[in-house]
């Protein structure tokens, strides 16, 4: 019983203790050199942190501080040819692009920040930053943008988005599930339908295939018990799996019914991959974390997470694929 206590009183003070770091320059999941990098350059859900209306002491420290957690994003940089793509444009795309362009050095081109850009659905945190790409701030030119079916009717029939297909600013290529994409060569991406709330859009997961390695980016879906069978299949032939973190165990969120939320809690995901984990350390990061998850904050925790072979993703970390 006294173990259960200290468990609620530290996952109650997660707000009161000190945040995770952002990854340094030479930070990296992988120091040896190679063609293709993958990096990560924001790791919360789709709002952030902090968190608009958010008057938990998480986000009014973080506002005190001058903390800023930004929207779950992956960036890719091909060192042979200086061609950079990302994964996601959410609402602090624009940090995100400069920090992708600071840590690997190289200057931004007008017009074309980006030599192409994954979606994975249509939710703000995923997909609001293409605004950015429009006339009124980049005036990009067919961006090469890569979406799902449903995704790409909605960018087609909706505004402002469809105006930036009409004027050329987006340029969309269609995925087909499980369908692999050589992106550019020797780079291939298979998108893979999962489960989640998909009013507008489908959600995609992404399997990213480099010469070294395959990482798994899976920021959202449903829970794993209610789809047998899909946990394995993302994770075969994968290195590295990020994956939907967004609450840790649902206390987080009082009042709510953690069943009728479409996101598998971090314990339960440990659960079932405890034995990958031990075997494997850090090859299961959890990413897209809710503003109120105590691994934001709780030190303790995430040493307890760690020490069980588990990772919390970090912006600035580099894995090369």
């Amino acid at each position: 019983m006294k173990t259960h206590h200290l468990i609620l009183i530290t996952l109650l003070a997660s707000c009161r203790t000190s945040p995770p770091k952002e990854a340094g320059p030479a930070t990296s999941a992988s120091k040896e050199n190679s063609r293709f990098t993958l990096l990560v350059l924001g790791i919360a859900q789709d709002g952030g942190l902090p968190h608009v209306g958010c008057n938990k002491s998480c986000c009014v420290l973080a506002r005190k501080r001058g903390i800023e957690r930004f929207p779950v994003a992956l960036g890719i940089f091909d060192r042979r040819t200086g061609k950079k793509l990302m994964i996601e444009a959410g609402p602090r795309v624009e940090a995100q692009i400069a920090l992708l362009h600071r840590k690997m050095g190289v200057p931004q081109l007008p017009r074309k920040p980006l030599d192409g850009l994954f979606l994975t659905h249509a939710h703000i945190g995923h997909y609001l930053g293409l605004a950015q790409f429009g006339r009124e701030v980049a005036s990009t030119k067919e961006l090469p943008t890569y979406v799902g079916r449903r995704m790409a009717q909605f960018l087609r029939t909706n505004g402002p988005w469809d105006q930036l297909i009409k004027l050329h600013q987006l340029k969309l290529h269609i995925l087909q599930a499980e369908k692999e994409v050589e992106i550019l060569p020797g780079l291939r991406i298979r998108p893979i339908l999962v489960p989640h709330r998909d009013e507008y859009s489908e959600t995609l997961a992404f399997k990213i295939r480099g010469p070294k390695r395959t990482i798994l980016f899976v920021p959202d879906v449903d829970r794993w018990n209610r789809h047998h069978g899909l946990l394995a299949h993302l994770l075969e032939g994968v290195d590295v799996a990020y994956i939907d973190g967004t609450f840790y165990d649902g206390r987080e969120v009082p009042g709510r019914n953690l069943e009728e939320i479409p996101h598998p809690p971090m314990v339960q995901t440990m659960r079932l991959l405890q034995d990958r984990a031990r075997k494997h350390p850090g090859s299961i990061r959890f990413i897209h974390l809710n503003h109120s998850n105590p691994l934001f904050q709780n030190k303790a925790l995430r040493k307890r997470l760690e020490a069980r072979g588990f990772a919390l993703a970090k912006r600035g970390e580099q894995i090369d694929l």
